[in-house]
């Protein structure tokens, strides 16, 4: 193999990893961002607690009408809809964060590796550019 094989064979553009949580974030419009901020705040204990006090507030009443339907309604309605979408959304932020946080550092894993992958590429082409000067210089 020539010298200009052997750089020919190398050649090729490499993907560069790139930090798409950042990316994301810079893309979002600025609705995105006001709905991820609606999210967080529903998504949080805080919110569970006032929506569990303000389903409550109701609940006199639809005991008071003893009639099943009412009192399943406000269960699943009321209850159900208020209460859990919150304690829902914080476990879905918790599972988030994580999966947010094992993706950064797989990124920078694949950053370190990428850099080391190209120092070792060096290496090489350096290594087989020193080869071929031997083999040459034998011939």
């Amino acid at each position: 193999m020539t010298q200009s094989e052997n750089s020919t064979a190398v050649s090729y553009e490499r993907h560069a990893p790139t930090n798409v949580n950042q990316q994301h974030q810079d893309k979002m419009s600025p609705l995105d961002k006001a709905g991820v901020v609606i999210t967080r705040l529903v998504g949080t204990m805080i919110a569970a607690i006032a929506f569990t006090c303000l389903a409550l507030i109701s609940l006199p009443s639809a005991l008071r009408s003893h009639s099943p339907i009412v009192i399943v309604a406000w269960i699943a309605q009321t209850f159900l809809q208020l209460v859990l979408l919150p304690i829902i959304m914080v476990g879905q932020n918790i599972q988030g964060k994580h999966t947010e946080l094992m993706a950064d550092e797989e990124f920078q894993t694949t950053q370190t590796t990428y850099k080391d992958l190209e120092n070792l590429i060096l290496v090489n082409q350096k290594q087989l550019d020193l080869l071929l000067e031997l083999a040459k210089n034998k011939k």
